[in-house]
């Protein structure tokens, strides 16, 4: 009888034994959110999760909000009362272009540190700043002035310099040097002669003792009246009055001159 229990008793330890491995392994995939039996196939190597995208982490927004020279409704909708989308003139949100800019400046400052071979905290870094300048978009007021005046004539690029340079002069937003309103008159002297009359003038208003923007005014005016070119050529000696190139511009324009009233041709 004593052998009989014995043998009674392996199987039914046997059985439990292998009935608590089965629940400590389900137990176990349960946890894991893994399906019961499961485990009897092979398991398949998990996939390798993407790898998260390597972002710029956000400047301080007040300090980039100040570079542009906008407030937080600027890109953000919703705020200061507006409940329109803050978006760009092409649609696009101004947030994700706002992301992308920080980004760009991220990646810009990394690629300074590998040209110069210089550790960060040595290196001049890029700021929004750097291009904004107090103005949400930075174009270079030279070209602001040809657009307007291409746009809709010197009258207007007049007043809009005029506006800019009350709301910006003494900060850093825009040149207001000499050489900015020049090289626009330079580019519309062929084309648009009187626009660049008319910007040439202004820049004598702010710089009267320039003699580049006589000489530039002199060109554009040469399209159509010689006669006020040379003036203005002869106002341009009074300030250099040994200026080789305005001797030689003021000879020649004056024998052109000289030459058609001795033909008795019109302008």
């Amino acid at each position: 009888m004593m052998n009989l229990a014995r043998r009674v008793r392996m199987p039914m330890l046997l059985v439990m034994t292998v009935m608590a491995a089965g629940a400590d392994a389900a137990a176990q995939a349960a946890a894991a959110g893994t399906p019961a039996g499961a485990g009897q196939a092979p398991a398949a190597t998990p996939a390798p999760s993407a790898a998260p995208t390597s972002r710029a982490p956000l400047p301080d927004m007040q300090r980039v909000a100040a570079a542009l020279g906008v407030t937080c409704d600027y890109c953000h909708a919703g705020r200061g009362g507006s409940t329109s989308p803050a978006v760009t003139s092409t649609g696009k949100p101004r947030l994700a272009v706002a992301r992308e800019m920080i980004d760009m400046t991220a990646a810009l400052n990394t690629s300074i540190q590998a040209a110069t071979g210089k550790p960060a905290n040595e290196n001049v870094a890029v700021q929004c700043i750097t291009c904004h300048r107090g103005v949400s978009i930075p174009r270079p007021l030279t070209d602001i002035l040809l657009q307007t005046a291409l746009r809709q004539g010197p009258d207007a690029a007049v007043t809009q310099y005029r506006e800019l340079r009350d709301r910006h002069y003494g900060r850093q937003a825009y040149d207001f040097g000499e050489e900015t309103i020049l090289n626009a008159v330079r580019r519309l002297s062929a084309a648009r002669p009187e626009a660049a009359v008319a910007l040439a003038q202004l820049n004598l208003e702010f710089f009267p003792k320039s003699v580049n923007s006589l000489v530039a005014l002199a060109i554009a005016q040469s399209r159509d009246n010689d006669e006020a070119a040379i003036v203005t050529l002869k106002r341009a000696l009074e300030i250099e009055p040994e200026n080789g190139e305005l001797k030689g511009r003021l000879f020649q324009l004056e024998e052109v001159v000289a030459r058609r009233n001795r033909a008795g041709a019109p302008r």
